[in-house]
């Protein structure tokens, strides 16, 4: 058995007449509850699953105004970005670092076009600047980044951008969220859109996944944020609502940061179909991504094709003086795209969807946002709690989000492990000292210590050992043979923790390994075309 201390939430959250109620917990539905509830509305957010357990802690890690964009021609929603990416950066600087890119060049056409086009990017970025873009020899560039490809070099162009903790940053975002009075629910699924005798949308009906407990829960408005399940709650609405959304799969993979062995990270500007590819620093490991498939379905743990790992590690070699081989894959891990569907329904090129965010209207009390990107989940959600207050005529301050702090946002940061949960560092460290058995490390390779279990069970709402290996520390989209090591200490510690017993830690344990397995690759178990499901 597990607590039944969820039940008190529900309990707490009921018989209020909410201003806003938000579906959906991911960025954009975080970034709604904070700027609601930062306005002083009375705010209720709902997640099925865990915070971010979709696309939002799948992303390439980049806070970015959108290079691929500012080559489509798309100066308005590249400046946009740009603004946010430096607003980020200034809000949550524990979580959000500069990154220098450098775009190889192999011939001398490239340098002139990337030199000039980045210098636009740089440009449009005005006082948001992250740095000048530059131009390095070959020579440079194979001091900067030894692992690229040498032969016929010419040198690179170097740019900045941003990169982040996507997961960490929706956990923070929550926080904040809280601790400006929103009350925030994981775990609870939305099953019915409770509507008048008028047809308006005047609330949810919910069930506790983890606890089966079932309320009800009345608003001014309901905020639908559900990235690429809008279409579900559409349908709660309307059964014959036409389909919002298209997805599209990106896919990532993780190898030894040894392959490039650079802090710097590289931007591959166009590859076989056309795309950008990334090969990003991230956590003492490279990150290399992404695809682009369109889907006609989505599922809360997507898998990838065995065609766009393929494309992934043909588009690495081709740019890497080392070959990764298959066996090199620590993590495989694949994001859905909630990009706004094409009217016409028709065509499988996703460079046609719009990469923009749609907000509406869906129904009277009803209003649905989707699309976009994490750079600008902060103007999304300034729009959407804007269109909420005309919509419903309710009373609220203007937005403050610009200049709020994010939970943990600090000016100290350096190169402790730690640093990632920013100002709560001196508080994990607290509890270490208090029981020096929490410095006992959950995996030899690996800093992270019992601490951080023990810290995010208490303030960062995890209810399971996925929550701790995928979310909260990272580890499952790092080195998934490594998360499931760590499983047993952590179903251990959570189990404490939450007051569960020994079935229901023997359980997490089982659950876990069985989704840690789809992280693995097993190319030799893979049909072409088919997912990478174990």
């Amino acid at each position: 058995m597990r607590p039944m201390k969820r039940l008190h939430q529900h309990i707490l959250a009921e018989n209020i007449n909410w201003d806003l109620i938000i579906i959906g917990g991911g960025a954009t539905g975080l970034g709604t509850a904070l700027d609601a509830a930062s306005r002083g509305l009375k705010t209720l957010l709902v997640e099925q699953s865990d915070f971010a357990k979709g696309t939002s802690s799948r992303s390439t890690k980049l806070v970015h105004g959108g290079v691929r964009y500012l080559a489509q021609g798309d100066i308005a929603l590249v400046r946009h970005a740009l603004k946010e990416r430096g607003l980020l950066q200034q809000n949550a600087k524990h979580l959000v670092d500069k990154e220098a890119f450098l775009i190889p060049c192999y011939n001398w056409f490239s340098v002139i076009k990337y030199l000039a086009g980045l210098t636009l990017y740089d440009w449009l970025s005005g006082k948001y600047s992250f740095g000048k873009s530059k131009y390095f020899s070959r020579k440079e560039t194979l001091s900067i980044m030894p692992g690229i490809k040498e032969k016929s070099l010419k040198g690179s162009i170097r740019y900045y951008d941003g990169k982040f903790d996507d997961a960490r940053l929706a956990i923070n975002i929550a926080q904040t969220a809280i601790e400006n009075g929103a009350v925030l629910l994981n775990y609870t699924k939305v099953t019915a859109l409770i509507k008048s005798d008028g047809n308006v949308v005047t609330g949810i009906e919910t069930e506790d996944v983890l606890t089966g407990e079932k309320a009800k829960h009345h608003g001014k408005v309901v905020i639908n944020a559900t990235g690429v399940f809008v279409d579900d709650i559409l349908q709660m609405n309307n059964p014959n609502a036409k389909k919002l959304v298209r997805p599209s799969q990106g896919v990532h993979i993780v190898l030894d940061k040894s392959f490039l062995n650079s802090e710097s990270a590289l931007m591959i500007p166009k590859t076989s179909d056309g795309r950008v590819l990334f090969a990003v620093p991230w956590h003492e490991h490279l990150l290399v991504g992404t695809t682009d498939t369109p889907l006609d379905e989505h599922s809360l743990e997507p898998r990838a094709l065995k065609e766009e790992v393929d494309f992934i590690m043909a588009t690495a070699t081709s740019y890497f003086k080392r070959k990764p081989l298959e066996t090199d894959i620590l993590s495989v891990f694949s994001g859905l795209r909630p990009l706004a569907a094409p009217t016409n329904n028709s065509g499988n090129n996703t460079k046609e969807i719009s990469r923009d965010h749609k907000l509406m209207v869906s129904a009277k009390g009803l209003i649905t946002i989707t699309g976009g990107k994490w750079t600008t989940y902060r103007r999304m959600a300034e729009e959407t709690v804007d269109l909420a207050i005309s919509h419903a005529g309710l009373e609220a301050k203007a937005c403050i989000t610009e200049n709020l702090k994010i939970h943990g946002t600090t000016n100290i940061k350096g190169d402790h492990h730690l640093d990632i949960f920013g100002s709560d560092r001196d508080r994990i460290e607290a509890l270490i000292q208090e029981n020096p058995n929490l410095a006992e490390k959950l995996h030899k390779d690996f800093p992270y210590t019992c601490a951080e279990v023990v810290w995010s069970a208490r303030n960062e709402m995890a209810e399971t050992v996925e929550d701790i290996l995928s979310r909260r520390l990272r580890i499952l989209f790092i080195d998934a043979q490594a998360a499931k090591d760590m499983a047993p200490k952590v179903a251990s510690l959570l189990a404490q923790e939450l007051s569960a017993d020994q079935d229901w830690g023997t359980n997490q344990i089982e659950t876990f390994n069985t989704l840690a397995n789809g992280y693995i690759y097993h190319p030799i178990q893979i049909n072409t075309g088919t997912a990478l499901a174990h």
